[in-house]
């Protein structure tokens, strides 16, 4: 690999890009298909951009259903044909007692988080306003089934459950343009959520704000293509376009944004 590829991407995305490369030598040396586990939006992109250098290596991203955001990779020698199998999804419906309680998306990440399971073997958990469901990687869905019995302190099931029924998601998600004077998370946040710079700021110091599922607390952190940024009380937003800059200088942004 360039060593210059490191100059296009942040500082601390080096690790996975190492990983990536790795996964890439692995298909080259034994020409078979390695499968990732679950990447983000922003992972998902260097990856894509990586493999995309291998004239002879071929990817495809799959998490279960078409609009996921947490998506595992096969990538593999260009002869293969990969099915839908090769990426060992499974999905589970989440069974709880709906008349006296109300889960959440944070609810239930938090709640399989605690059982030791790492965040890269979860996908997308959905819901149509009443239902959830989870999808996992293969390899932890009888650890999980086994662990998962609670979530706060509600009794739960988790029951695996076939494709044909997956649940039709419940999204807010609206798309906008706007432009930022600079990219840095807190004034995007201030921008979009309409808060002072100030409030903006103190949200991401007491550790409310995410970017791809990894809290910061760097007021001056620089957001970049397809980050996911989440605020705890405000909702999420994601870059989904880079549009260039104005005659005077801002950034015209295309975002993905979710209210609260």
């Amino acid at each position: 690999m360039d060593a210059n590829i490191y100059q296009h991407f942040r500082s601390d995305e080096r690790p996975f890009i190492d990983m990536v490369q790795d996964w890439i030598e692995q298909v080259n040396m034994q020409y078979a298909p390695v499968l990732t586990e679950f990447l983000d939006p922003r992972q998902a992109f260097i990856l894509e951009t990586l493999v995309r250098q291998e004239t002879e290596l071929s990817f495809r991203f799959f998490g279960g259903y078409e609009a996921a955001e947490r998506r595992r990779c096969l990538i593999f020698p260009d002869y293969y044909e990969p099915t839908q199998e090769d990426f060992e999804i499974e999905l589970f419906n989440v069974h709880y007692p709906k008349k006296f309680t109300v889960l959440s998306h944070g609810k239930i990440l938090g709640s399989l988080i605690g059982t030791g399971i790492k965040r890269e073997f979860l996908g997308d958990i959905i819901s149509d306003g009443e239902n959830w469901q989870v999808f996992v990687a293969k390899e932890i869905s009888h650890y999980i089934q086994l662990q998962v019995t609670k979530i706060g302190n509600v009794k739960v099931r988790l029951e695996e459950q076939s494709y044909v029924d997956i649940l039709t998601p419940k999204d807010g998600w609206t798309e906008e343009n706007t432009t930022v004077s600079s990219l840095r998370l807190d004034n995007v946040i201030a921008s979009i959520f309409n808060i002072s710079r100030q409030r903006a700021k103190q949200l991401i110091e007491t550790g409310k704000v995410k970017v791809n599922w990894t809290p910061t607390q760097r007021p001056d952190f620089v957001l970049d293509l397809l980050d996911i940024v989440s605020i705890r009380g405000f909702g999420r937003l994601q870059i989904q376009g880079l549009e260039g800059t104005t005659k005077k200088g801002k950034a015209r942004l295309n975002l993905g944004v979710l209210r609260k």
